[in-house]
């Protein structure tokens, strides 16, 4: 199979990785693989270091040609630029185009961006919030889902010993995003503050971003918060943590509640977007409602004390999380590529 993966983003986040994934399952599958990527971005670099061929360029007004998809079944989109310069390929050669819609936004009111969805042969969602938003505002859309798959990161055995020394009698919650408004740090952080009384439990909030004034300004004072900045050794940290938050206001999927329940920790999620997709019940975590700091403390202290929900989810967390696996996802792409 050829397929032709295209992702414009300027930087490197959830997208990207989950973007690395699956152009790294096809290739051990034996596609024939192109992608076309942002010049010089964190996304292309990755997959240069892979045998793929990589295409850059500078705007999703440039770099077409009979080439870019020659030979390709299907251009398959990854994020909001890209579905332009995959639309105005498709108008001058032809080539069809699926896309993979991360994020349970509404959309933007744009003739464009309404043109190149409605011309897209499928829109595939990463939840079925996704997928409600997509289809009333394209009712005529042929639209599935393929949830996001989990990422398995390596842990650093020095690192994790010198966390755990640091951290000794401590029950770590960490919450790991880009500081954005919608992840819910805000939510988080006060919980923290309706627990600052358990003195054993601490809260290191992972990632950058532009809210980080306000929530530092938000958690002063609050000696069981601790920002630790972006990290990259992220098995290290899912093996240090007790507990992995999400309480967002929006979000997509939230797949590091997958990636977190893949490494065999307990997760808590608001039930935003897609989220309840990401987390069932009393399996692999527990839910709150959206902007709730209260339940999401009660949340906390309930998989702090309760060993039979421990075990629970032990039990059944892995046998959940294999449902998730990027060689069901890529099965999944494989029969919508051969449907068009």
């Amino acid at each position: 199979m050829n397929i032709c993966h295209v992702n414009l983003a300027r930087g490197f986040s959830g997208g990207e990785s989950q973007t690395i994934l699956l152009i790294k399952e096809h290739l051990r599958l034996g596609y024939h693989v192109n992608v076309v990527a942002k010049k010089n971005s964190p996304f292309s670099n990755a997959c240069k270091a892979l045998e793929c061929s990589v295409i850059e360029v500078s705007h999703y007004l440039t770099g077409h040609s009979k080439d870019a998809a020659s030979n390709m079944q299907v251009m398959h989109v990854h994020e909001g630029q890209a579905i332009y310069w995959a639309l105005i390929q498709k108008l001058i050669f032809g080539t069809p185009y699926i896309v993979t819609r991360r994020i349970d936004n509404k959309f933007k009111d744009k003739w464009i961006s309404s043109l190149a969805y409605r011309q897209a042969s499928n829109i595939v969602c990463v939840s079925h919030a996704v997928e409600n938003i997509v289809s009333r505002q394209f009712p005529d859309a042929r639209t599935n889902v393929v949830n996001d798959s989990p990422v398995a990161y390596p842990i650093d055995e020095h690192a994790l010993a010198a966390l755990q020394s640091k951290y000794k009698d401590k029950f770590i919650v960490i919450q790991a995003a880009k500081l954005y408004k919608h992840k819910g740090f805000d939510i988080t952080i006060a919980a923290a503050k309706r627990l600052r009384k358990q003195t054993d439990i601490h809260f290191c909030l992972l990632g950058d971003g532009p809210e980080l004034h306000y929530l530092e300004a938000q958690a002063d004072g609050a000696l069981n918060v601790e920002f630790v900045g972006r990290q990259n050794d992220m098995g290290t940290w899912f093996a240090l943590a007790d507990i992995v938050v999400l309480p967002s206001h929006t979000e997509g999927m939230g797949s590091v509640l997958l990636e977190a329940t893949l490494a065999g920790t307990p997760v808590i999620g608001s039930r935003a977007g897609g989220i309840p997709d990401a987390i069932h019940e009393e399996v692999n975590g527990l839910l709150v409602d959206i902007a709730e700091p209260e339940q999401l403390a009660n949340a906390i202290l309930r998989i702090k004390t309760d060993t039979t929900l421990q075990r629970k989810i032990a039990q059944q967390a892995p046998s959940f999380i294999d449902g998730f696996s990027i060689q069901h996802a890529a099965n999944r792409y494989a029969h919508i590529y051969t449907e068009l």
